[in-house]
């Protein structure tokens, strides 16, 4: 499968700067799920600033 680099980067909210897996998300949900994290595109852009990518954090904001 190709990757979509391109096309993922107009839905990627991610703000960390120079991140190396930005619109690769294949590569980035490895990253996150090694650390027990969620990519940024679960979260609101407002939250995902503050870098918190815990499941925890995930279900404190959506319940």
């Amino acid at each position: 499968m190709e990757c979509r680099k391109e096309s993922n980067l107009e839905n990627c909210n991610c703000s960390y700067p120079g991140c190396p897996r930005k619109g690769i998300c294949c590569e980035c949900v490895t990253h996150h799920r090694e650390r027990k994290e969620l990519p940024a595109c679960f979260f609101s852009d407002d939250v995902e600033k503050g870098y918190d990518r815990s499941i925890e954090k995930f279900v404190e904001v959506n319940s």
